[in-house]
């Protein structure tokens, strides 16, 4: 067995297979879809050839080409020239092509040779290939190209043996191109190429996918179906989240009951219980609904209707300035804004990319649920889960996505055009069956991540809120009183003037500022300022705080949430970016922390603005 370890990297298209064929090679459970950008950075694993050579296997973004227009087809050029930071140059470059779509795939293949690097071609899929009737002669492939070529069924592990074989030592040396350098000329060569080595039937086959998609790209019946199942999948989170979320509750209530009974009563105590534990809990709460969205989202790419949506909203994305490349971020973001943002690496125009980062949380998330929860039965003056209620709540979310494509429309517009025209071009994979370890695992990785990054960062800010909160203290043993003796206090009556045109008072303009923090402390920093004491159950607490709140009056003894404040406390929700996390992240994607804070001063001063446009046109109409 060889001491050195050499380095081989797998480039593909997306759907090719590549990260399938990477957890076959090294036992790691890389996520897996159907959907370009499922990789955007670089993964490594080991793995050992027959004769025991050390290989470090590289798992690039997949891209269409190396023009570098996007960031993952940068950091693909970059490994493979040796310019990325922290990862060597690869001594063997494995080319993972679809079979079935032979012509497409070759073009990064050619590429790969053109850069002068020793290449294998990993013909995967012959299965998929051979059921559409193509035949296929890997020899003349080889012998065309110039290269080693291994069918192989990637998913079935088929022919991972002879691939491994193929890169025993010594490796097969660069080959020269043969081809014309300008694209006519590849085309032609690929054209060719296909004609010998992978030979179409006579006549087309309709196969189960093309049967599929004349119903899910049907323009009538192709939109019912992404209607009915975008209904599905929002109505299941919101439904089937209920159970574990009610479990977490408990759980974060027998926490803090289990501390408070094992500590004295004092500052200590009230950190642990009310800054660590309940700072935590409002994160973790709702776990369960991030884990059914990306549960959703990981088999809608894993099945291949990913890829169909975003066709269907290519023309929709358009008249906004986007592409159909943007739409798996913006839905991506309606359970958090932090993964849609990052989403947006597989966009190929800077600008479009800025665009969608930049309106992506406007897409209402998960965490804005608990105060429309609290808001919208107040407004309608019933108990919770009407139909009514159902109505406000699509409304809330369907005037959210307007605005968010009306701005990226005039933003769109004033960021000019591309330096460098870019098109959306969109691979059709075929239906296939979820491949549920690798969804599961996706999952799992991304709710960790959920956790590790934006429940830090809130925990932290949720022990200063507590400090603020806490601090000066006073005798009175009223939680109200006391709240308005500390600095939060102060600060609210400091910043009352401010709000006030909005219809809010200063505990409601305190409560508020806490959720810049986090958008779901809002509804407990309100039960703490109207001294209503939270029980065991959720709904409960939100039905004591809305009675509190409705006999809430302005020192005139004017009611103080009347529909006209409630409107435009709803509205401010709608628009303003309370996520301090999702600021970090836009800042890390755009590169910009002056990006990152325009946005944020933006969606603040267009909150207020639009609150401040509803109350007092609302009050000029006599409502």
């Amino acid at each position: 067995m060889s001491d050195t370890t050499y380095s081989i990297a797998l480039v593909g298209n997306p759907n090719s297979g590549k990260s399938t064929l990477f957890n076959a090679l090294t036992g790691k459970n890389q996520r897996v879809g159907n959907y370009a950008g499922v990789t955007v950075d670089v993964k490594s694993g080991e793995t050992y050839t027959p004769h025991g050579t050390r290989l470090n296997v590289l798992d690039l973004p997949g891209c269409y080409s190396f023009r570098a227009n996007s960031p993952d087809e940068k950091v693909a050029l970059d490994a493979l020239s040796g310019n990325l930071p922290g990862t060597p140059k690869p001594d063997l470059v494995v080319c993972v092509v679809d079979a079935s779509n032979l012509e497409r795939h070759l073009q990064l293949v050619l590429q790969v040779i053109d850069l002068g690097l020793p290449a294998v071609v990993a013909l995967n899929m012959v299965d998929v290939a051979e059921k559409s009737g193509l035949r296929l002669e890997p020899s003349k492939l080889s012998e065309e190209l110039g290269i080693p070529v291994v069918p192989m069924q990637a998913n079935a592990t088929k022919g991972v043996i002879e691939l491994k074989q193929a890169l025993r030592l010594p490796f097969p040396p660069a080959t020269k191109p043969h081809w014309a350098s300008d694209e006519e000329g590849r085309r032609e060569f690929i054209a060719r190429t296909c004609e010998v080595a992978a030979r179409r039937p006579d006549s087309h086959q309709s196969n189960l996918s093309d049967k599929l998609d004349s119903f899910f790209l049907h323009p009538v019946f192709g939109w019912v179906a992404f209607l009915a199942i975008m209904f599905a999948v929002f109505w299941a989170i919101f439904s089937f989240a209920g159970i574990p979320m009610g479990w977490i509750e408990e759980g974060i209530g027998a926490a803090g009951g289990w501390v408070e009974s094992l500590m004295p009563e004092g500052d200590l105590r009230s950190l642990i219980v009310e800054g660590v534990i309940g700072g935590a809990g409002g994160v973790l709460v709702f776990l369960p609904q991030i884990i059914l969205l990306f549960l959703f989202i990981g088999l809608l790419e894993s099945s291949g209707y990913m890829a169909r949506a975003a066709f269907l909203m290519d023309g929709v994305m358009a008249k906004a300035g986007l592409s159909g490349k943007s739409f798996l971020p913006y839905f991506s973001s309606y359970a958090c804004a932090i993964p849609g943002v990052m989403a947006t690496r597989t966009i190929d125009s800077a600008k479009e990319r800025l665009v969608t980062m930049f309106v992506a949380p406007w897409a209402s998330c998960s965490a804005r649920l608990p105060v429309y929860f609290l808001i919208i039965p107040l407004l309608l003056h019933e108990s919770e889960g009407t139909w009514k209620q159902a109505l406000i709540l699509f409304a809330i979310y369907a005037l959210g996505t307007l605005t968010a494509f009306v701005v990226a429309r005039l933003l769109r517009g004033r960021l000019g055009p591309e330096e460098i025209t870019t098109h959306f071009m969109l691979e059709l994979p075929p239906y296939r069956r979820p491949q549920w370890s690798y969804i599961l695992r996706h999952v799992f990785d991304r709710a960790w991540s959920f956790v590790r990054k934006a429940g830090t960062i809130i925990l932290g800010l949720s022990i200063l809120l507590w400090a603020l909160a806490t601090y000066p203290k006073t005798d009175s043993e009223e939680p109200g009183e006391a709240l308005a003796h500390s600095a939060m206090g102060r600060i609210g009556d400091f910043i009352e003037p401010v709000v006030k045109p909005l219809g809010f008072d200063g505990r409601v303009g305190t409560a508020i500022l806490t959720s810049f923090a986090a958008r779901e402390v809002f509804v407990s920093s309100t039960a703490i300022l109207f001294s209503v004491e939270e029980t065991d159950d959720e709904e409960e607490t939100r039905e004591l705080l809305r009675d509190r709140i409705s006999a809430a009056t302005w020192p005139d003894g004017s009611p103080l949430f009347t529909p006209l404040t409630l409107i435009s406390l709803l509205v401010f929700f709608i628009y303003a970016l309370q996520c301090l996390p999702t600021t970090a992240v836009v800042a890390k994607e755009s590169g910009s922390w002056k990006w990152a804070i325009g946005q944020f001063a933006f969606m603040t001063g267009f909150a207020y603005g639009a609150s401040l446009i509803i109350y007092q046109v609302g009050n000029l109409l006599g409502f």
